[in-house]
């Protein structure tokens, strides 16, 4: 049983295909030898090998296809690829001291996250960008329309269409600039060496670091975040807080779709197979689920702060876990939204609601 998201039919409702090309294995070993490439350079920036064979070596690594049954061996002795992913770059390299030389496989694959995480957020703010303008379209269509406002599910008192519109809209600027500064504390280089002092490059390190983070767009802080995983936990908040205005809106469109109230119509949505009078609001119920998932996973994360001492192996493979998924669903969340948008072909009621009593 695969998951729901690359499944053969459920991913075609719960998968994102630019997500998951993001997070894809392929995509991250890119990112592991984009590192290692810099690191080699950087070696070579600071003096420590020949920047002729530093360039070289670069270069050789940059186009070398790893053995991936290689690296999932390595993977299941090791619990990680890199030490079998070094093993292969320095097999074939021009000079294998001039490969990883002083770097830890944390420094790799943290980094890797980095990247990952920086495309992440790019395209998350493209959508969110593109949700708040179809929800803003349907305000100027519809915001005017009467509707009946409803407190606790009861009818309260009248209110216009944007009215429940505003708390659909309003959030998403806000979070935007919270993902912005969620990704201000992930997008940063990983640089810490075995135990995470920096000590194999001594002197050195500061130039090495600007080096690498010049080179990959990173942030270089001052120093390594090995035990230090706040900034993911935040991240990950940030991606649970976005699904979860996206399933607010979810539920209220498929309350407002039940039968007998009307208060809007959506085109394609779902059929029934028993009963063919229906129309599921599948979209709306797919927001649901997409925010109540990552709310239980955000705790994962938060879970994953705990990293013993210099290093946790335990709570690092959490993240692994966890992260790409919520990713997945947050990406998802917001097409499905602005799909639903598009759906929406009348909200509020055809006459106006009774006088108060």
């Amino acid at each position: 049983m695969t998951g729901v998201f690359d499944h053969p039919w459920l991913g075609a409702l719960f998968g994102d295909p630019e997500i998951a090309a993001l997070w894809s294995p392929q995509t991250q070993l890119n990112h592991m030898l984009r590192f290692e490439a810099a690191w080699s350079r950087a070696l070579g920036h600071v003096g420590r090998i020949d920047a002729g064979t530093a360039e070289e070596t670069a270069r050789h690594i940059l186009g070398i296809t790893p053995d991936l049954t290689a690296l999932a061996t390595g993977t299941a002795r090791d619990g990680l690829p890199i030490p079998a992913l070094v093993s292969l770059l320095k097999a074939t390299a021009p000079d294998p001291t001039a490969v990883h030389q002083g770097a830890t496989s944390q420094d790799v694959l943290d980094t890797a996250l980095a990247l990952t995480l920086q495309a992440t957020t790019t395209l998350l703010d493209q959508r969110l960008t593109a949700l708040q303008s179809a929800l803003e379209t349907l305000d100027h269509r519809f915001g005017a329309n009467p509707l009946m406002g409803r407190t606790r599910m009861q009818a309260a008192m009248p209110i216009r269409v944007r009215d429940r519109l505003r708390p659909w809209i309003t959030p998403l600027a806000a979070h935007r600039t919270r993902l912005a500064r969620a990704t201000d504390g992930v997008a940063l280089l990983q640089f810490g060496g075995a135990v995470g002092d920096r000590a194999a490059m001594g002197t050195d390190a500061p130039r090495i670091a600007a080096h690498l983070a010049n080179a990959l767009g990173l942030g270089n802080p001052p120093a390594c975040w090995h035990a230090t995983r706040e900034g993911l936990a935040e991240y990950a908040s940030t991606l649970s807080l976005i699904s979860g205005t996206l399933a607010k809106l979810g539920q209220d469109v498929a309350l407002m779709a039940q039968q007998g109230f009307d208060e809007i119509h959506l085109t394609g949505t779902g059929t029934s197979s028993a009963m063919p009078h229906k129309q599921n609001p599948i979209l709306a119920e797919l927001l649901v689920t997409l925010g109540r998932f990552n709310a239980v996973q955000v705790s994962a994360l938060h879970h994953a702060v705990i990293h013993e001492q210099e290093r946790s192996g335990t709570a690092w493979a959490l993240e692994w876990m966890v992260l790409p998924h919520m990713a997945q669903a947050t990406g998802r969340a917001l097409t499905a939204a602005s799909e639903l948008c598009h759906a929406v072909t009348h909200i509020g009621l055809r006459t106006a609601p009774p006088p108060e009593t």
